[in-house]
């Protein structure tokens, strides 16, 4: 399986973004993480494929929202009052079989 991330850019603060990944085929989990230089990856969201279950780090809930597209093996993360804080390389991933898998990163930078 591989996973397609797209939908990073630069945005002001307070501005919104969404980023969506495509897997290329189904995975027991899909979810996004972000790393920030100087600072480990961290997790943000994940929404589990058999029953869209998600959960989420406290420091994104109510701002960033996780949906999925079944039909694509597609997530989307909306995110919305975008700070400074946020910015970062934004990371897809899917659990797989035992396996963490991850996309190619893609940049967010939310100017203040």
């Amino acid at each position: 399986v591989q996973l397609q991330a797209s939908g990073g850019g630069l945005v002001q603060a307070g501005a919104s973004l969404r980023l969506s990944c495509a897997a290329s085929g189904r995975t027991f989990m899909l979810g996004w993480f972000r790393q920030a230089p100087g600072k480990e990856r961290e997790f943000l969201a994940s929404i589990r494929s058999s029953d869209g279950t998600t959960d989420y780090a406290q420091s994104v809930k109510g701002r960033f929202t996780l949906s999925r597209d079944d039909a694509q093996n597609m997530i989307d993360l909306q995110m919305n009052s975008l700070k400074p804080e946020d910015t970062a390389t934004y990371y897809c991933n899917a659990h797989y079989y035992g396996l963490d898998l991850w996309g190619k990163g893609t940049q967010v930078t939310v100017s203040s």
